[in-house]
């Protein structure tokens, strides 16, 4: 892959920079409120899961609606010119594609639901909460494959990876972030659902010998 020379960011992409690292500093504010009595792994979680409703509700859910009324391109306003910048590195955001759109839909309405439902979950200690965390994470990366399968096995036609701001920035760290994530908290539900399950044994076996 031939990369051009790094570009000099537009003040587009600086905006679109920084209104994620704003998403992200209310995600730290809602953590601090609500999870201060956590463990440190769970408000690491509880970072993520604000985090990801944020994302969900707030970007996502402007983008499907500007795509059901319309297209990205057509579209004007801050959350419409983020998308088109997102857009010129996978041009399927910028005219409602039917995988991409239905996609969304699940996601921030689905998704979203099941956020929530977990950081409830986790700040009450309910008995459900791996079952959540699991379906969850399932359904972030289901919808990760299912966005970028399909044009992967076309050749990646929609794809511009000219430029180390849409490769390594947009493509890469943004989509990798929902991979990455998803499946470290599957394995932190792994152990602990095994932790709790050696410690059912322990308890009966200690029952039985009495």
């Amino acid at each position: 892959m031939d990369l051009a020379a790094p570009p000099g960011l537009s003040l587009v992409s600086v905006l679109s920079l920084l209104a994620c690292c704003a998403q992200l500093f209310a995600a730290v504010l809602l953590t601090q409120r609500y999870g201060g009595r956590s463990s440190t792994e769970d408000r690491f979680i509880l970072l993520w899961l604000f985090y990801d409703v944020i994302v969900h509700l707030t970007l996502e859910g402007p983008f499907v609606y500007m795509s059901l009324v319309g297209t990205v391109e057509a579209s004007t306003g801050p959350l419409a010119e983020l998308w088109k910048e997102y857009g010129k590195a996978d041009s399927r955001w910028l005219v409602s594609d039917p995988t991409i759109v239905s996609i969304e839909m699940l996601t921030v309405i689905f998704a979203s639901m099941l956020a929530l439902l977990l950081i409830h979950a986790i700040l009450k200690d309910k008995y459900y909460r791996h079952f959540l965390q699991i379906a969850l994470c399932v359904c972030e990366l289901y919808g990760g494959c299912m966005t970028f399968c399909p044009d992967w096995l076309l050749g990646s036609p929609h794809l511009n990876t000219s430029t180390w701001l849409y490769l390594w920035v947009y493509l890469v760290f943004f989509n990798g972030v929902w991979v990455l994530v998803p499946v470290l908290l599957l394995l932190q539900s792994w152990f602990s659902l095994r932790s709790l399950h050696t410690l059912r044994v322990d308890q009966n076996n200690a029952a039985k010998r009495q």
